[in-house]
């Protein structure tokens, strides 16, 4: 059932843009008073001393480094794309806040993925707070015939996963990200309705277990109206810089800081 080597979603998968641009995103996405992130209604933002941790696929993990992971806030061990420049606005703002950053996200996973290395790579963590992004591979590989998984599937095993975490770790605020896809290179239309079943999968399995939901579909869809899809996604999957940069906006601002 592991298809780690599928060539689809390589190991490592590389941002349009270089390290320079994404770290002029960055400034970007911090941009504006603390308070501007914040709307109404939204929920409690991360408490001082927290632990954050990011995981999921190759759009959270972005290149961050394997062979040495366990200090907290550095670039090279959260990768190039969204985590690290919500991180890095993060650090901006709250220099005194005693933040620590983690990112576990791998490449090329889908749920059940994610739940063979739970124990190492979340629950010995115990995160105060865990933002999970998942679910594109979970589609993807199944249409490219190397995983028999099914919505049904993605959203039994993400509910299992979700209500494991809550037993063992009954104190951490779960965030569920919105798989996301955009209309270009590799994502055409006959990806849906398929793949809107799977956004609502991740949306009931969020409200299940009481999890922020961060919805970033809805966001792209919306920014489709000043940018064609290229801009944010070339090949449909993985945010360019812009892209990237636009997640780590929304993630601060629906997460809260």
């Amino acid at each position: 059932m592991n298809d780690s080597t599928n060539p689809a979603l390589p190991r490592r998968t590389l941002l349009s843009a270089g390290t320079a641009a994404l770290s002029a995103a960055a400034l970007g996405a911090c941009a504006g008073p603390r308070g501007a992130r914040r709307e109404s209604g939204d929920a409690p933002g991360i408490a001082p001393g927290s632990t954050i941790l990011f995981q999921g696929d190759s759009i959270t993990d972005c290149e961050r480094a394997l062979e040495d992971n366990a200090a907290p806030n550095l670039q090279a061990n959260l990768g190039f794309g969204y985590a690290w420049l919500a991180v890095a606005g993060e650090l901006v703002d709250r220099p005194d806040d005693d933040l620590r950053f983690l990112n576990r996200a791998l490449s090329g996973n889908k749920v059940y993925q994610l739940a063979e290395r739970w124990d190492a790579d979340c629950l010995a963590l115990a995160p105060d707070l865990l933002s999970i992004l998942i679910g594109v591979n979970d589609i993807w590989h199944a249409r490219g015939g190397t995983y028999d998984g099914t919505v049904e599937v993605y959203e039994r095993d993400y509910d299992a996963l979700l209500t494991r975490t809550r037993d063992a770790l009954p104190r951490t605020r779960l965030v569920v990200c919105e798989p996301f896809v955009l209309r270009c290179g590799s994502v055409d239309d006959t990806w849906f309705p398929e793949f809107d079943h799977y956004r609502a999968a991740a949306r009931r399995v969020a409200d299940a277990h009481g999890a922020t939901f961060v919805a970033f579909h809805a966001m792209f869809e919306r920014a489709l109206t000043y940018a064609p899809p290229e801009h944010w996604a070339e090949d449909g999957v993985h945010p360019t810089s812009a892209g990237a940069a636009l997640m780590a906006q929304t993630w601060r601002r629906v997460v809260g800081g």
